[in-house]
Protein backbone atom coordinates (compact mmCIF):
# COMPACT_ATOMS: atom_id res chain seq x y z
CA UNK A 1 0.00 0.00 0.00
CA UNK A 2 1.15 3.33 -1.14
CA UNK A 3 0.67 6.96 0.49
CA UNK A 4 -0.75 8.20 -3.18
CA UNK A 5 -3.66 5.73 -3.42
CA UNK A 6 -7.29 5.67 -3.90
CA UNK A 7 -7.13 2.54 -0.76
CA UNK A 8 -4.95 4.73 1.23
CA UNK A 9 -6.54 7.84 0.67
CA UNK A 10 -10.33 7.04 1.19
CA UNK A 11 -10.33 4.13 3.29
CA UNK A 12 -7.44 2.86 5.19
CA UNK A 13 -6.25 6.37 6.68
CA UNK A 14 -9.81 7.59 7.61
CA UNK A 15 -11.07 4.50 9.15
CA UNK A 16 -7.20 4.26 11.04
CA UNK A 17 -8.08 8.14 11.89
CA UNK A 18 -11.03 7.42 13.62
CA UNK A 19 -9.92 4.29 15.24
CA UNK A 20 -7.01 5.84 16.81
CA UNK A 21 -8.22 9.25 18.45
CA UNK A 22 -10.97 7.16 19.57
CA UNK A 23 -9.06 5.30 21.58
CA UNK A 24 -7.89 5.51 25.04
CA UNK A 25 -4.35 7.43 25.11
CA UNK A 26 -2.81 4.06 26.80
CA UNK A 27 -4.08 1.51 24.28
CA UNK A 28 -3.06 3.41 21.02
CA UNK A 29 0.12 2.17 20.37
CA UNK A 30 -2.16 -0.84 19.83
CA UNK A 31 -3.93 0.26 17.65
CA UNK A 32 -1.12 2.17 15.35
CA UNK A 33 0.32 -1.69 15.57
CA UNK A 34 -2.58 -3.28 14.10
CA UNK A 35 -3.08 -1.10 11.25
CA UNK A 36 0.97 -1.08 10.40
CA UNK A 37 1.25 -4.64 10.16
CA UNK A 38 -2.23 -4.56 7.92
CA UNK A 39 -0.16 -1.85 5.89
CA UNK A 40 2.74 -3.38 5.39
CA UNK A 41 1.03 -7.07 4.66
CA UNK A 42 -1.40 -5.34 2.07
CA UNK A 43 1.72 -4.68 0.18
CA UNK A 44 4.10 -7.48 0.88
CA UNK A 45 1.96 -10.25 3.16
CA UNK A 46 4.54 -13.14 2.93
CA UNK A 47 7.08 -10.63 4.17
CA UNK A 48 5.12 -9.40 7.27
CA UNK A 49 6.15 -12.87 9.55
CA UNK A 50 9.76 -12.33 8.76
CA UNK A 51 9.36 -8.05 10.02
CA UNK A 52 7.87 -9.18 13.09
CA UNK A 53 10.06 -12.39 13.94
CA UNK A 54 13.35 -10.27 13.09
CA UNK A 55 11.77 -7.19 14.75
CA UNK A 56 11.06 -9.28 18.46
CA UNK A 57 14.29 -11.65 18.28
CA UNK A 58 16.41 -8.28 18.01
CA UNK A 59 13.73 -6.83 21.42
CA UNK A 60 14.83 -9.49 23.25
CA UNK A 61 18.37 -10.18 22.31
CA UNK A 62 18.88 -5.97 23.10
CA UNK A 63 17.36 -6.69 26.56
CA UNK A 64 19.40 -9.93 27.41
CA UNK A 65 22.46 -7.58 26.02
CA UNK A 66 21.45 -4.79 28.63
CA UNK A 67 20.33 -7.30 31.40
CA UNK A 68 23.77 -9.08 31.57
CA UNK A 69 26.30 -8.42 33.90
CA UNK A 70 28.97 -9.84 31.92
CA UNK A 71 30.96 -7.85 29.43
CA UNK A 72 31.84 -11.28 27.22
CA UNK A 73 27.94 -11.73 26.91
CA UNK A 74 26.95 -8.12 26.59
CA UNK A 75 29.14 -8.10 23.28
CA UNK A 76 27.72 -11.56 22.30
CA UNK A 77 24.03 -10.56 22.26
CA UNK A 78 25.53 -7.33 20.34
CA UNK A 79 26.65 -8.90 17.74
CA UNK A 80 24.17 -11.77 17.66
CA UNK A 81 21.54 -9.04 17.17
CA UNK A 82 23.64 -6.95 14.54
CA UNK A 83 24.18 -10.10 12.45
CA UNK A 84 20.03 -10.74 12.53
CA UNK A 85 19.66 -7.27 10.95
CA UNK A 86 22.15 -6.81 8.78
CA UNK A 87 22.45 -10.53 7.73
CA UNK A 88 18.53 -10.52 6.73
CA UNK A 89 19.75 -6.89 4.15
CA UNK A 90 22.80 -8.85 2.94
CA UNK A 91 20.57 -11.93 2.16
CA UNK A 92 17.52 -10.05 0.89
CA UNK A 93 18.95 -7.18 -1.11
CA UNK A 94 21.68 -8.33 -2.23
CA UNK A 95 22.21 -12.06 -2.86
CA UNK A 96 20.98 -11.43 -6.46
CA UNK A 97 23.42 -9.35 -7.15
CA UNK A 98 26.81 -11.50 -5.56
CA UNK A 99 25.66 -14.73 -6.88
CA UNK A 100 25.05 -13.58 -10.65
CA UNK A 101 28.00 -11.45 -10.64
CA UNK A 102 29.69 -15.14 -9.84
CA UNK A 103 28.16 -16.26 -12.27
CA UNK A 104 29.51 -13.43 -15.06
CA UNK A 105 32.91 -14.50 -13.68
CA UNK A 106 32.54 -18.14 -13.22
CA UNK A 107 31.08 -18.24 -17.58
CA UNK A 108 34.12 -15.77 -18.38
CA UNK A 109 35.99 -19.12 -17.29
CA UNK A 110 34.25 -20.90 -18.74
CA UNK A 111 32.79 -22.52 -16.20
CA UNK A 112 28.98 -23.63 -15.64
CA UNK A 113 27.17 -21.24 -13.81
CA UNK A 114 25.28 -21.58 -10.64
CA UNK A 115 20.89 -22.31 -11.04
CA UNK A 116 19.53 -20.82 -7.83
CA UNK A 117 16.25 -19.19 -7.13
CA UNK A 118 16.40 -15.59 -7.25
CA UNK A 119 15.44 -14.04 -3.89
CA UNK A 120 12.32 -11.66 -3.84
CA UNK A 121 12.82 -8.14 -1.76
CA UNK A 122 10.96 -7.49 1.26
CA UNK A 123 9.54 -3.53 0.93
CA UNK A 124 11.16 -1.11 3.13
CA UNK A 125 14.19 -3.51 4.35
CA UNK A 126 16.75 -0.72 4.12
CA UNK A 127 14.57 1.24 6.34
CA UNK A 128 13.45 -0.53 9.13
CA UNK A 129 17.28 -2.44 9.37
CA UNK A 130 18.79 1.13 9.87
CA UNK A 131 16.66 1.76 12.47
CA UNK A 132 17.22 -1.94 14.41
CA UNK A 133 20.49 -1.14 14.04
CA UNK A 134 20.13 2.15 15.77
CA UNK A 135 18.54 1.10 18.51
CA UNK A 136 20.75 -1.94 19.20
CA UNK A 137 23.75 -0.02 18.98
CA UNK A 138 22.13 3.17 21.03
CA UNK A 139 20.91 0.75 23.70
CA UNK A 140 24.85 -1.02 23.53
CA UNK A 141 26.65 2.90 23.82
CA UNK A 142 24.68 3.52 26.59
CA UNK A 143 22.66 5.85 24.95
CA UNK A 144 19.21 5.09 26.06
CA UNK A 145 17.60 2.42 28.14
CA UNK A 146 15.67 -0.62 26.18
CA UNK A 147 12.29 -0.50 25.66
CA UNK A 148 10.14 -2.25 28.38
CA UNK A 149 7.22 -3.33 25.96
CA UNK A 150 7.45 -5.61 23.12
CA UNK A 151 4.58 -3.96 21.67
CA UNK A 152 6.25 -0.52 21.79
CA UNK A 153 9.33 -1.60 20.34
CA UNK A 154 7.35 -3.16 17.29
CA UNK A 155 5.16 -0.03 16.92
CA UNK A 156 8.99 1.78 16.93
CA UNK A 157 10.11 -0.45 14.07
CA UNK A 158 7.34 -1.06 12.09
CA UNK A 159 4.72 2.12 12.39
CA UNK A 160 3.22 3.16 8.79
CA UNK A 161 3.96 6.49 8.19
CA UNK A 162 7.68 5.59 8.22
CA UNK A 163 8.10 2.07 7.94
CA UNK A 164 8.52 1.80 3.81
CA UNK A 165 10.78 4.24 2.60
CA UNK A 166 11.90 6.30 6.31
CA UNK A 167 12.71 9.32 7.57
CA UNK A 168 15.32 6.79 8.84
CA UNK A 169 14.09 7.41 13.14
CA UNK A 170 16.67 7.11 15.94
CA UNK A 171 14.95 5.38 19.19
CA UNK A 172 16.72 8.40 21.45
CA UNK A 173 14.82 10.70 18.95
CA UNK A 174 11.14 10.31 20.03
CA UNK A 175 11.91 7.77 22.53
CA UNK A 176 9.63 9.75 24.91
CA UNK A 177 6.95 10.06 22.29
CA UNK A 178 6.61 6.27 21.76
CA UNK A 179 5.46 5.90 25.60
CA UNK A 180 3.94 9.38 25.90
CA UNK A 181 2.79 11.86 23.34
CA UNK A 182 0.29 14.26 23.29
CA UNK A 183 -1.98 15.23 19.60
CA UNK A 184 -3.27 18.87 19.83
CA UNK A 185 -5.88 20.54 17.41
CA UNK A 186 -2.91 22.13 15.88
CA UNK A 187 -0.63 19.19 15.67
CA UNK A 188 -3.48 17.51 13.63
CA UNK A 189 -4.28 20.23 11.57
CA UNK A 190 -0.59 21.37 10.62
CA UNK A 191 0.35 17.16 10.15
CA UNK A 192 -2.63 17.33 7.34
CA UNK A 193 -1.30 20.43 5.66
CA UNK A 194 1.96 18.99 5.62
CA UNK A 195 0.83 15.52 4.43
CA UNK A 196 -1.28 17.43 1.37
CA UNK A 197 2.04 19.31 0.54
CA UNK A 198 3.59 16.20 0.01
CA UNK A 199 0.50 14.85 -2.10
CA UNK A 200 0.81 17.80 -3.81
CA UNK A 201 4.76 16.81 -4.48
CA UNK A 202 4.19 13.81 -5.87
CA UNK A 203 0.98 13.45 -7.37
CA UNK A 204 1.02 17.01 -9.28
CA UNK A 205 4.93 17.25 -9.94
CA UNK A 206 7.04 14.37 -9.45
CA UNK A 207 4.06 11.42 -11.09
CA UNK A 208 3.77 14.17 -14.23
CA UNK A 209 7.53 14.43 -14.75
CA UNK A 210 8.04 10.82 -13.99
CA UNK A 211 5.25 9.48 -16.86
CA UNK A 212 7.27 11.51 -19.22
CA UNK A 213 10.54 10.43 -18.07
CA UNK A 214 10.06 7.17 -18.52
CA UNK A 215 8.86 7.59 -22.26
CA UNK A 216 12.21 9.09 -23.44
CA UNK A 217 14.48 6.96 -21.12
CA UNK A 218 12.77 3.84 -22.26
CA UNK A 219 13.21 4.30 -25.36
CA UNK A 220 16.10 3.95 -27.67
CA UNK A 221 18.71 6.22 -26.13
CA UNK A 222 21.21 6.41 -29.19
CA UNK A 223 18.85 8.22 -31.77
CA UNK A 224 17.94 10.96 -28.52
CA UNK A 225 18.97 14.48 -29.75
CA UNK A 226 21.46 16.28 -26.75
CA UNK A 227 18.20 18.43 -26.05
CA UNK A 228 15.95 15.87 -25.38
CA UNK A 229 18.62 14.06 -23.11
CA UNK A 230 19.37 17.72 -21.09
CA UNK A 231 15.71 17.97 -20.74
CA UNK A 232 15.48 14.29 -19.58
CA UNK A 233 17.89 14.56 -16.70
CA UNK A 234 17.00 17.88 -15.59
CA UNK A 235 13.18 16.65 -15.15
CA UNK A 236 14.66 13.39 -13.48
CA UNK A 237 16.40 15.43 -11.23
CA UNK A 238 13.22 17.39 -10.24
CA UNK A 239 11.47 14.21 -9.94
CA UNK A 240 13.49 12.01 -7.91
CA UNK A 241 13.39 15.60 -5.17
CA UNK A 242 9.98 16.00 -5.59
CA UNK A 243 8.53 12.10 -4.93
CA UNK A 244 11.13 11.35 -2.20
CA UNK A 245 10.38 14.36 -0.23
CA UNK A 246 6.95 14.35 -0.92
CA UNK A 247 6.90 10.80 0.83
CA UNK A 248 8.59 12.20 3.76
CA UNK A 249 6.46 15.28 4.22
CA UNK A 250 3.84 12.74 4.05
CA UNK A 251 5.68 10.56 6.66
CA UNK A 252 6.00 13.63 8.93
CA UNK A 253 2.42 14.62 8.26
CA UNK A 254 1.15 11.55 10.06
CA UNK A 255 3.44 11.79 12.26
CA UNK A 256 2.41 14.98 13.84
CA UNK A 257 -1.08 14.10 13.79
CA UNK A 258 -0.63 11.73 16.37
CA UNK A 259 1.80 13.31 18.11
CA UNK A 260 5.31 12.36 16.81
CA UNK A 261 8.03 14.55 15.60
CA UNK A 262 9.46 12.93 12.97
CA UNK A 263 13.00 14.72 11.79
CA UNK A 264 13.31 16.58 9.01
CA UNK A 265 14.74 14.64 5.46
CA UNK A 266 14.97 17.36 3.46
CA UNK A 267 15.56 21.23 3.44
CA UNK A 268 15.92 22.25 0.15
CA UNK A 269 18.97 20.36 -1.61
CA UNK A 270 19.21 21.68 -4.82
CA UNK A 271 20.10 25.48 -3.36
CA UNK A 272 23.36 23.68 -1.98
CA UNK A 273 26.63 25.47 -2.98
CA UNK A 274 29.52 22.11 -2.82
CA UNK A 275 28.30 18.42 -2.81
CA UNK A 276 28.89 18.59 0.98
CA UNK A 277 26.42 20.65 1.91
CA UNK A 278 24.11 18.48 -0.68
CA UNK A 279 24.57 16.00 1.62
CA UNK A 280 23.60 18.01 4.43
CA UNK A 281 20.29 19.05 2.57
CA UNK A 282 19.88 15.42 0.79
CA UNK A 283 18.25 12.29 2.96
CA UNK A 284 19.41 13.83 5.54
CA UNK A 285 18.53 10.72 8.56
CA UNK A 286 20.89 8.58 6.40
CA UNK A 287 23.65 11.18 5.96
CA UNK A 288 23.38 11.53 9.81
CA UNK A 289 23.01 7.52 10.09
CA UNK A 290 25.97 7.00 8.65
CA UNK A 291 28.13 9.48 9.97
CA UNK A 292 26.95 8.43 13.89
CA UNK A 293 27.30 4.38 12.86
CA UNK A 294 29.85 3.91 9.76
CA UNK A 295 31.98 7.30 9.49
CA UNK A 296 32.96 8.27 13.10
CA UNK A 297 33.53 4.45 14.27
CA UNK A 298 36.35 4.29 11.40
CA UNK A 299 37.97 6.62 13.34
CA UNK A 300 35.98 10.80 11.73
CA UNK A 301 38.36 12.77 11.12
CA UNK A 302 40.54 11.93 14.16
CA UNK A 303 42.91 10.06 11.98
CA UNK A 304 45.48 10.84 9.43
CA UNK A 305 44.30 13.20 6.84
CA UNK A 306 44.67 10.53 4.26
CA UNK A 307 42.89 7.89 6.05
CA UNK A 308 39.85 10.35 7.16
CA UNK A 309 39.98 10.54 2.93
CA UNK A 310 40.05 7.12 2.81
CA UNK A 311 36.63 7.12 4.84
CA UNK A 312 35.01 9.40 3.59
CA UNK A 313 35.04 7.78 0.26
CA UNK A 314 34.11 4.44 1.69
CA UNK A 315 31.02 5.52 3.52
CA UNK A 316 29.55 7.33 0.47
CA UNK A 317 30.27 3.90 -1.77
CA UNK A 318 28.30 2.00 1.45
CA UNK A 319 25.88 4.32 1.03
CA UNK A 320 24.91 3.96 -2.88
CA UNK A 321 25.39 0.67 -2.63
CA UNK A 322 22.36 0.63 0.57
CA UNK A 323 20.39 2.50 -2.16
CA UNK A 324 20.85 -0.66 -4.41
CA UNK A 325 22.40 -4.02 -5.19
CA UNK A 326 23.79 -3.23 -8.49
CA UNK A 327 27.00 -1.50 -10.06
CA UNK A 328 25.97 1.98 -11.00
CA UNK A 329 24.40 2.42 -7.37
CA UNK A 330 28.30 1.22 -6.47
CA UNK A 331 29.46 4.28 -8.65
CA UNK A 332 26.90 6.70 -8.08
CA UNK A 333 28.27 6.64 -4.19
CA UNK A 334 31.80 6.38 -5.43
CA UNK A 335 31.19 9.40 -7.66
CA UNK A 336 29.99 11.44 -4.77
CA UNK A 337 32.28 10.37 -2.27
CA UNK A 338 35.10 11.73 -4.85
CA UNK A 339 33.37 15.17 -4.68
CA UNK A 340 33.24 14.94 -1.05
CA UNK A 341 36.68 14.32 -0.69
CA UNK A 342 37.72 17.29 -3.50
CA UNK A 343 35.38 19.44 -1.10
CA UNK A 344 37.90 19.00 1.46
CA UNK A 345 41.46 19.15 -0.73
CA UNK A 346 40.32 22.19 -2.79
CA UNK A 347 37.11 22.66 -4.38
CA UNK A 348 35.19 24.41 -0.89
CA UNK A 349 37.84 27.12 -1.02
CA UNK A 350 37.52 27.23 -5.33
CA UNK A 351 33.53 27.52 -4.86
CA UNK A 352 33.28 29.87 -2.32
CA UNK A 353 35.80 32.08 -4.72
CA UNK A 354 33.24 32.09 -7.41
CA UNK A 355 30.05 33.14 -5.58
CA UNK A 356 27.02 31.95 -4.49
CA UNK A 357 25.75 31.73 -7.94
CA UNK A 358 28.16 30.27 -9.98
CA UNK A 359 28.58 27.89 -6.82
CA UNK A 360 24.69 26.81 -6.93
CA UNK A 361 25.01 26.47 -10.78
CA UNK A 362 28.06 23.89 -11.15
CA UNK A 363 26.81 21.90 -8.15
CA UNK A 364 23.93 21.18 -9.56
CA UNK A 365 25.12 20.24 -12.83
CA UNK A 366 27.20 17.95 -10.86
CA UNK A 367 24.57 16.32 -8.80
CA UNK A 368 22.35 15.74 -12.23
CA UNK A 369 25.14 13.97 -13.79
CA UNK A 370 25.26 11.88 -10.79
CA UNK A 371 21.10 11.35 -11.08
CA UNK A 372 22.65 9.83 -14.52
CA UNK A 373 24.63 7.22 -13.22
CA UNK A 374 21.49 6.51 -10.20
CA UNK A 375 18.43 6.49 -12.55
CA UNK A 376 20.22 3.57 -15.52
CA UNK A 377 20.91 0.22 -14.35
CA UNK A 378 22.99 -0.72 -17.13
CA UNK A 379 26.75 0.64 -17.67
CA UNK A 380 26.40 0.68 -21.40
CA UNK A 381 23.24 2.74 -21.11
CA UNK A 382 24.81 5.47 -19.02
CA UNK A 383 27.85 5.73 -21.20
CA UNK A 384 25.48 6.10 -24.60
CA UNK A 385 23.79 9.38 -22.32
CA UNK A 386 26.49 10.97 -21.28
CA UNK A 387 27.39 10.88 -25.03
CA UNK A 388 24.33 11.94 -26.13
CA UNK A 389 24.82 15.19 -23.37
CA UNK A 390 27.85 15.93 -25.24
CA UNK A 391 27.05 15.03 -28.52
CA UNK A 392 25.82 18.63 -29.11
CA UNK A 393 22.78 17.59 -31.47
CA UNK A 394 20.50 20.09 -30.21
CA UNK A 395 16.82 20.27 -32.04
CA UNK A 396 14.19 23.11 -31.25
CA UNK A 397 12.14 21.99 -28.16
CA UNK A 398 8.13 21.32 -29.50
CA UNK A 399 6.80 23.26 -26.12
CA UNK A 400 3.02 23.20 -27.61
CA UNK A 401 2.90 19.10 -27.65
CA UNK A 402 4.46 19.08 -23.80
CA UNK A 403 3.03 21.87 -22.19
CA UNK A 404 1.98 20.51 -19.38
CA UNK A 405 5.14 18.88 -18.44
CA UNK A 406 7.35 21.90 -19.35
CA UNK A 407 5.02 23.87 -17.16
CA UNK A 408 5.36 21.30 -14.20
CA UNK A 409 9.26 21.48 -15.19
CA UNK A 410 8.77 25.32 -14.62
CA UNK A 411 6.95 24.87 -11.12
CA UNK A 412 9.80 22.80 -9.75
CA UNK A 413 12.59 24.54 -10.39
CA UNK A 414 11.20 27.28 -9.16
CA UNK A 415 10.04 25.52 -5.37
CA UNK A 416 13.41 23.89 -5.60
CA UNK A 417 15.36 27.26 -5.66
CA UNK A 418 13.10 28.85 -3.68
CA UNK A 419 14.92 29.37 -0.65
CA UNK A 420 17.43 30.64 -2.10
CA UNK A 421 16.08 33.87 -1.02
CA UNK A 422 14.80 35.66 1.87
CA UNK A 423 11.08 35.70 1.11
CA UNK A 424 11.28 32.13 -0.16
CA UNK A 425 12.93 31.29 3.52
CA UNK A 426 10.17 33.11 5.29
CA UNK A 427 7.32 31.28 2.97
CA UNK A 428 9.09 28.09 4.18
CA UNK A 429 8.97 29.08 7.83
CA UNK A 430 5.08 29.39 7.78
CA UNK A 431 4.37 27.06 5.84
CA UNK A 432 6.80 23.91 7.09
CA UNK A 433 7.88 25.46 10.83
CA UNK A 434 4.45 27.11 12.09
CA UNK A 435 4.26 28.19 15.00
CA UNK A 436 0.79 28.09 16.34
CA UNK A 437 -1.91 29.89 13.63
CA UNK A 438 -5.01 32.03 14.18
CA UNK A 439 -8.20 30.67 13.62
CA UNK A 440 -8.45 32.72 10.39
CA UNK A 441 -5.14 30.88 9.28
CA UNK A 442 -6.41 27.75 9.72
CA UNK A 443 -9.94 28.40 8.01
CA UNK A 444 -7.58 29.36 5.02
CA UNK A 445 -5.10 26.43 5.28
CA UNK A 446 -8.10 24.18 5.50
CA UNK A 447 -9.93 25.22 2.58
CA UNK A 448 -6.00 25.29 0.49
CA UNK A 449 -5.53 21.63 1.79
CA UNK A 450 -9.20 20.06 0.47
CA UNK A 451 -8.89 22.12 -3.06
CA UNK A 452 -5.34 20.93 -2.96
CA UNK A 453 -6.18 17.04 -1.73
CA UNK A 454 -9.29 17.42 -3.99
CA UNK A 455 -6.84 17.78 -7.01
CA UNK A 456 -4.46 14.82 -6.06
CA UNK A 457 -7.29 12.75 -6.10
CA UNK A 458 -8.55 13.84 -9.59
CA UNK A 459 -5.33 13.45 -10.84
CA UNK A 460 -4.44 10.38 -9.32
CA UNK A 461 -7.44 8.38 -10.80
CA UNK A 462 -7.02 9.72 -14.15
CA UNK A 463 -3.59 8.46 -13.95
CA UNK A 464 -3.58 5.34 -11.76
CA UNK A 465 -1.31 3.74 -9.98
CA UNK A 466 1.42 6.06 -8.58
CA UNK A 467 4.65 4.00 -6.78
CA UNK A 468 7.28 5.85 -4.93
CA UNK A 469 10.97 5.31 -6.55
CA UNK A 470 12.22 4.62 -3.29
CA UNK A 471 10.28 1.78 -2.03
CA UNK A 472 12.87 -0.33 -3.68
CA UNK A 473 15.50 0.67 -1.90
Amino acid sequence: MVFSSNVFLLYFLPIFLVFYFITPSKYRNLTLLLFSVVFYAFGAPKFIYLLLGSTICNFYLVKLMHNTESNKFRKLYFWISIILSLGMLLYFKYANFFLDNFNIFFESLGLKPFVFTRVLLPIGISFFTFQSMSYTIDTYRGTNQPMKKLTDYIVFIIMFPQLIAGPIIRYCDISDQIVNRTSTMEDRLHGFYRFVIGLCKKILVADVIGTQVDIWLGGDLSTMSSTLAWITILAYTFQIYFDFSGYSDMAIGLGRMMGFNYPENFNSPYISQSITEFWRRWHITLSTWMKDYIYIPLGGNRVPKYRMYLNLWIVFLISGFWHGASWNFLIWGAYHGFFIVADKLFLLKLLKRIGKIPSTILTFIVIMFGWVIFRLDHLSDIEIFFQRLFAFEFTPVDCTQYAHFYTIIIIAAFFSFLTSFKFGLKLENVVFYPEKYRVRQHIAGLFIAFIAFAFCLASLNAVGFSPFIYFKF
